[in-house]
């Protein structure tokens, strides 16, 4: 039999006097033809030769082409209020992304084929949008302001005093990440973190400590030494001293930290920066379920206890023998299958007898326990003799705050309201609508004070409530902007018209 094989651009006859398969005959030594793994071959390779038979083989070779894309910055809109009506400015500088995209591509024979194959994208730059900062238009009805309230806006700290109008940021810089942002007791040292993710090269850390020593002074504002904080806030009853909690940057690696678990107290030289003295509360410890979320803290209102927080229990710390006390609370911790976890904040009473809190409850059907969608309102005495759920389903950002105790004329018992935030679906409250609720300290007598209507949107959480400091008024981040109510009218105010602010802190 005359087999005609053509392949590498060759044309070549074999005489060939067995029966065998195409595939068969290619494979004989005398004949010599290796085949890649992707070579096809006409006609196939199962068919019997026969004399006078036509092989074609089609080299087949497959690649990967990768090209880069330059991805064009958008523009963003923002309003402004550290800017007069309608005035403009470029708040961020547009810069351009790049993308590489890559396809798998085959070529026959040395022929590229059409159509090549998109295999993946990858986000080498990612766009920086243009921002555009605008001066609001609308007017803030002039309202008076007890004490100092203080707040974040477009990233820069903020302070209200003595009017609704009298409104001025207090840091040139946007760069506030919210994870700490306290006013001392005296209402003139704030102490805030900055986030280092854009303006750091060899070091990888995520935030630093800063202080503006007195806001009623146009003063600079001092970094400390403490960097890549969860926690920092002041000690009461003591000048100048704080305490702080540590992580570790693990960039990369969601959530970009790794928490340590530790406390530490320092006093500090407002004025510098120096630190005076650094003594360790806690030792680092692996901190329980979910331990890299890391561990919260509250002070009571005279500084003498600190409450802990971690993602299946609450707290005392032990202050002189430097240990967590058993726990006050306890339950299943939230699982979120997701790079974060779950936290609740702590409130004590103004006496510093009672603590309020958030807790994980029971499944509302066969669900695990971990993943039960339920969470209600506690609270429990600093003792640890007693504990009672007085709000069921409130939602997971509940986050309920006591008010500062309230002189009563014709009694001799201060007034101490419970204020906190109610899921208006408390099987979807992650990601769900909030209504403002204020109730008597025990949770008795609750009631809707923001919004005032059912048909509005319901205010978005988590966020922080703040309660003035004669306890009749909360100011709350309603669409964005700042707001404040007063709880006994009923008669809210907005502050802010730019829909960037949060964490009102009011001393």
């Amino acid at each position: 039999m005359q087999i005609t094989v053509i392949a590498d651009g060759r044309e070549r006859v074999f005489s060939y006097g067995l029966p065998v398969t195409v595939g068969e005959f290619l494979s004989d030594p005398q004949v010599g033809i290796e085949l890649g793994e992707l070579d096809r071959v006409n006609p196939q390779k199962f068919t019997q030769i026969s004399d006078g038979l036509r092989i074609t083989i089609v080299r087949v070779e497959e690649r990967t082409d990768c090209e880069q894309q330059e991805v064009p910055y958008n523009q963003r809109t923002v309003l402004y209020e550290g800017l007069p009506p309608g005035e403009q400015r470029v708040g961020q500088a547009g810069k351009n992304g790049l993308l590489e995209i890559c396809y798998r591509v085959y070529l026959d024979d040395g022929v590229q084929r059409e159509n090549p194959v998109e295999i993946r994208r990858t986000e080498i730059v990612t766009p920086q949008d243009e921002v555009i900062y605008v001066g609001p238009t609308g007017e803030i009805e002039p309202i008076p302001i007890t004490g100092t309230l203080t707040y974040i806006n477009h990233g820069a700290a903020w302070v209200i005093q003595g009017s609704s109008t009298n409104k001025r940021p207090l840091t040139e810089q946007s760069d506030l990440d919210g994870r700490v942002f306290r006013l001392s007791s005296d209402r003139r040292t704030l102490l805030y973190t900055r986030s280092t993710f854009d303006n750091t090269q060899d070091d990888t850390g995520f935030n630093q400590l800063w202080i503006l020593p007195d806001i009623t002074q146009n003063q600079d504002p001092v970094q400390l030494v403490p960097s890549d904080l969860l926690y920092a806030d002041w000690v009461p009853g003591l000048q100048n001293t704080i305490v702080y909690s540590t992580a570790e940057a693990t960039p990369g690696v969601a959530p970009g930290w790794r928490a340590h678990n530790d406390l530490w107290q320092m006093r500090i030289d407002p004025t510098t920066g120096q630190a005076i003295n650094v003594d360790e509360i806690l030792e680092r410890s692996t901190g329980g379920l979910y331990a890299w979320w890391g561990t919260n803290y509250q002070w009571s209102p005279d500084g003498a206890r600190l409450a802990w927080v971690q993602a299946d229990q609450i707290g005392l710390v032990n202050l002189e023998e430097q240990v967590l006390d058993p726990p006050l609370l306890t339950y299943p911790a939230f699982r979120t299958d997701a790079d974060w976890s779950w936290r609740a904040t702590i409130s004590w009473s103004p006496d510093g007898l009672l603590l309020a809190t958030t807790v994980h409850g029971a499944p509302l059907g066969q669900e695990l326990p971990e993943k039960s969608p339920i969470f209600n309102i506690a609270i429990t005495d600093a003792e640890g003799s007693f504990s009672a759920d007085i709000v069921k389903g409130a939602g997971i950002w509940s986050d309920p705050v006591y008010s500062p105790e309230i002189t009563q004329p014709d009694s001799e018992f201060p007034l101490v309201y419970l204020a906190y935030l109610r899921s208006r679906d408390a099987a979807s409250s992650i990601s769900g609508e909030y209504d403002l609720v204020v109730a008597d300290r025990d949770g008795s007598n609750a009631r809707v004070v923001f919004p005032p209507d059912k048909t509005l949107p319901g205010l978005k959480a988590p966020q922080q409530i703040s309660w003035s400091p004669d306890g009749r008024e909360i100011a709350f981040i309603y669409q964005g902007n700042l707001w404040i109510i007063a709880v006994d009218s009923g008669v809210a105010h907005q502050l802010t018209l730019d829909s960037g602010a949060s964490d009102p802190v009011w001393k």
